[in-house]
């Protein structure tokens, strides 16, 4: 038994032992896999256990949907915020390039009414 452990510290041991063992976990994947009984008895076991968790936790997942679409609401209404804020600032902008701020006389005349 003892010898058995010394060759074990080994890493090409080791190396060779984790070979084996994918080696032989593909070989019985793809055995399962390709008979079509096991294969549809894994998909509804599968299916078995993702109703019987949505069964169980659907007050939660609901919680966590209708959580969601109000973060979404959220988002949506911020960055129409956002976006009407710098919409805001190019007018301004805008205004300020047209309008030379040097350039303003104290005679200024207003504009005479059409008539």
């Amino acid at each position: 038994m003892e010898a058995l452990g010394h060759v074990m510290n080994r890493p090409a041991a080791q190396a060779a032992a984790i070979g084996g063992a994918a080696a032989h976990g593909v070989v019985a994947a793809r055995t399962l896999l390709l008979n079509p009984l096991t294969l549809l008895a894994v998909g509804a076991a599968g299916g078995v256990v993702a109703g019987f968790l949505l069964y169980r936790y659907r007050k939660e997942i609901a919680l966590s949907v209708s959580r969601a679409c109000g973060m979404g609401k959220d988002f949506v209404l911020q960055q129409k915020e956002s976006l009407a804020d710098l919409i805001e600032e190019t007018r301004e902008r805008e205004s300020e390039a047209a309008v030379p701020t040097g350039e303003t006389s104290d005679t200024e005349v207003p504009p005479k009414a059409a008539g």
